[in-house]
């Protein structure tokens, strides 16, 4: 097929027509196992009914009204958001980038107000991702996405993650916010700590800061819990959502509290799409089956099955040297000796009819539907072993 998109995407060699639960089929007739969820965004899988009828019964009512007005959608999903977290107000865009921007832009504007015009600097992680945007690019602690479009926003600092010392060095009475994924997701599904996650909690209320969680990978569900601050035992000032929040729709959010929404008063941020009725009906539908208590505890019974066999396959094959997560946010180390190499698996488990992915170039992503059934999981993990043994040849 001839390709008219730009090219900053190097595309499969398979072209996705149809798919349903863990399954998808290409425009050849052949089936594969998802087992990455569109990057952690089909939480429930591929067109999940209850979603495609919410969607149809949306669409016959409202798709879109400018944002002079809101709309029954979105007041539903932000109450059910507001009435599970520590949130009291919500803001909807469309993405996790415009998510973690608004965050960001909350945060600097906050400092501002409250403390003048020196509070604006903000402290990030060493290889962290928040998005696309020029702001999140920067933030995120990756240069290789951000070096190109120079000159960068400035007032930003990154320090290693999961390291207290560094982050106690680095707070000062400059900074407006630190943010943080509780999982590091681009590079390599890497945990947060709990000391370190209470740490930044403390030394940002010791410095008149915001803690900011970046949950666009690791919210609504993929860890067994409906976001994963509630593993850590800490309360953040504001949380980015997207991804899984649509269960497969493009909508992101911001969730903060009182204290801190006043900041964006009237025309101070918005979004054309933001709120969308159709995006915020799907999100709706989509909440009450991920935070169904059967659901969560399906989560975390099998990402703890899909973990064991994870890691018997990487001692069988030599492959995985260490198998790390939460729930059903899985990423596969490789063994020294296969560094560099993760896109390689990638690809050839696409040819056995496996689709995962990679978290930097050393990990082996996973992020499949969090309903992900004994079969769906028994079977791609039979594809990605021959995939394995053929490579390893």
């Amino acid at each position: 097929m001839q390709n008219y998109l730009t090219p900053n995407f190097s595309f499969a060699p398979m072209i996705p027509e149809r798919a349903l639960g863990s399954r998808v089929w290409d425009t050849e007739g052949r089936e594969y196992i998802d087992l990455s969820g569109g990057i952690a965004v089909n939480a429930l899988g591929h067109c999940h009914p209850d979603l495609v009828a919410a969607l149809a019964e949306q669409s016959q009512k409202l798709w879109h009204i400018s944002n002079i007005y809101t709309t029954k959608p979105a007041q539903e999903l932000a109450q059910k958001l507001v009435g599970h977290t520590f949130a009291d107000k919500v803001f909807f865009c469309n993405s996790g980038a415009e998510a973690n921007e608004a965050a960001l832009k909350l945060a600097r504007k906050y400092g501002r107000d409250h403390f003048g015009g020196h509070k604006t600097e903000i402290i990030s992680c060493l290889n962290s991702f928040h998005g696309r945007t020029l702001f999140t690019v920067s933030v995120g602690g990756q240069p290789k996405y951000s070096k190109d479009y120079a000159p960068l926003p400035q007032g930003i600092t990154h320090v290693p993650f999961n390291d207290i010392a560094a982050l106690e060095a680095a707070i000062n009475e400059n900074t407006c916010a630190v943010i943080i994924e509780p999982i590091q997701g681009e590079s390599g599904i890497l945990p947060a700590t709990q000391e370190y996650l209470q740490a930044a909690r403390r030394l940002c209320d010791e410095h008149g800061a915001l803690l900011i969680l970046d949950e666009v990978q690791t919210g609504m569900g993929h860890t067994g819990k409906l976001f994963a601050y509630e593993h850590y035992g800490i309360t953040p000032d504001i949380i980015s959502s997207a991804k899984a929040l649509g269960g497969g729709f493009p909508i992101g959010a911001i969730l903060t509290t009182d204290k801190i929404a006043p900041t964006f008063g009237p025309g101070t941020h918005g979004s054309t799409f933001g709120g969308n009725p159709m995006a915020c009906a799907v999100g709706s539908r989509a909440f009450d089956i991920i935070n169904a208590s059967e659901t969560l505890a399906h989560v975390e019974k099998q990402g703890k099955k899909f973990q064991t066999t994870l890691r018997e396959l990487g001692e069988k094959t030599g492959v995985f040297k260490e198998v790390r997560g939460m729930g059903l946010l899985i990423g596969c180390v490789l063994a020294d000796q296969y560094k560099g190499r993760a896109s390689e698996i990638t690809a050839a488990a696409l040819k056995h009819g496996l689709m995962v992915l990679v978290a930097g170039a050393d990990v082996v992503r996973f992020a499949p539907s969090l309903l992900l059934n004994d079969e769906d999981m028994a079977e791609g993990l039979k594809r990605l072993e021959a995939a394995l043994t053929e490579w390893l040849v």
